[in-house]
């Protein structure tokens, strides 16, 4: 399969533009965990294709996703990464108040103003759904539903096997987190992900511990719903092939000595050990760089015993993660070539259904049909 995609797809800041605005901006972004918002009045502020957005719990302890923008004369109302609102949110400019819902409830001299202010001046606000422990975001306050973006992956991954349940992320909690620089359009980090072509190569680390990888055939690419089997000898996915922790309650025997991954795009690679889960979040920041935070989740009860370190368990990742963004790096500054162009063999494929995915999607957004 010969790519269509010119270089210029990887380096323009109008296509990034527009990718922010159809994709990012449409369609549903993984962000924080929820129990990072324990309590009413809790906030953190987030970035989502270009806005900067307050997930705030209110007081019927939902998350709800409010613009970080007064509707009076359009300043930010906080600057702080996390906190507690207490009951209201009040802009620092001239006091304009809002209900943690984003509803107007004060502001100086509002009596003098017309009616209508009260309903016309609420904050703008995003869609929020609660999955997998984590608070999801599309832009759009009137999205279809998350699963309505996830199930077509799922299946197409898994088949009718609900492998994710198996894990609880909700029930998780983050052990350790990662955050990459890479300098390399977020495009090319996914089309990286879709496939183990590379693998046998470049990876030795996880060959070692997930013979599968050898064949150039990763747990995304391969048959549709199979996992891969650890190496003979190993009982964890670290760098040492040791265990880090008892495996997760709930895996069968089976799936105690299986590792499975899914990339649900356009941002996210989640992958499932016996003793715990990664999730990788891709989140674009300039046309040639992209900020990539990688979260590996342990049952709270491993993280509570005395001497936990999951230093061995992040290694492995770690070390394949960084060879990955090295070489994205290096295809990255080819793109500027203009004799760049992309071909994919078989085991390659899942990229060809990737670009896909990002056309459907770019096609779509522009041109919005009622649901």
């Amino acid at each position: 399969m010969v790519s269509q995609w010119p270089g210029v797809y990887y380096h323009s800041p109008e296509i990034f533009k527009a990718e922010q605005d159809r994709i990012f901006g449409s369609t549903w972004q993984c962000t924080v965990r929820s129990a990072q918002l324990p309590k009413p009045g809790n906030f953190m502020r987030i970035e989502v294709a270009g806005e900067s957005v307050l997930l705030v719990r209110n007081h019927s302890n939902e998350v709800r996703a409010l613009l970080n923008l007064c509707r009076h004369r359009g300043s930010l109302l906080c600057t702080e990464e996390s906190g507690n609102f207490g009951r209201s949110i009040r802009c620092p400019y001239h006091s304009w108040t809002y209900s943690l819902d984003g509803r107007i409830v004060a502001a100086p001299h509002i009596d003098e103003m017309s009616p209508s202010v009260r309903e016309d001046r609420n904050l703008y606000t995003a869609s929020t759904s609660e999955w997998l422990g984590y608070v999801w975001v599309n832009l759009d306050p009137h999205a279809k539903p998350l699963k309505s973006q996830m199930d077509p992956l799922l299946e197409t991954r898994f088949g009718g096997e609900d492998v994710i349940s198996k894990y609880s992320l909700e029930g998780l909690v983050v052990a350790h987190t990662v955050v990459y620089d890479v300098a390399a359009n977020w495009k090319l980090i996914s089309e990286n992900f879709c496939e183990c072509y590379h693998c046998p190569t470049m990876h030795p680390e996880i060959c070692a511990i997930v013979p599968q990888f050898r064949t150039g055939y990763g747990t995304v690419s391969g048959p549709t719903g199979q996992g891969a089997e650890l190496a003979l000898g190993a009982d964890g996915l670290s760098l040492s092939g040791r265990k880090t922790a008892d495996p997760l309650p709930g895996l069968d025997v089976a799936d105690q000595r299986m590792f499975y991954g899914v990339l649900l795009w356009p941002s996210v690679s989640l992958n499932f050990a016996p003793d715990h889960s990664l999730c990788m979040r891709i989140e674009p920041v300039a046309p040639d760089r992209t900020r990539v935070v990688a979260e590996w989740l342990f049952h709270p009860d491993a993280v509570a015993k005395p001497g936990f370190d999951p230093a061995d368990a992040v290694s492995l990742f770690d070390v394949t993660n960084r060879q990955d963004f090295d070489v994205t790096e290096l295809v990255q500054r080819g793109t500027h070539s203009r004799h760049f162009g992309q071909v994919y063999s078989p085991y390659e494929h899942l990229i060809g259904q990737f670009h896909d995915w990002v056309d459907n999607a770019m096609i779509d957004s522009a041109n919005p049909t009622e649901a």
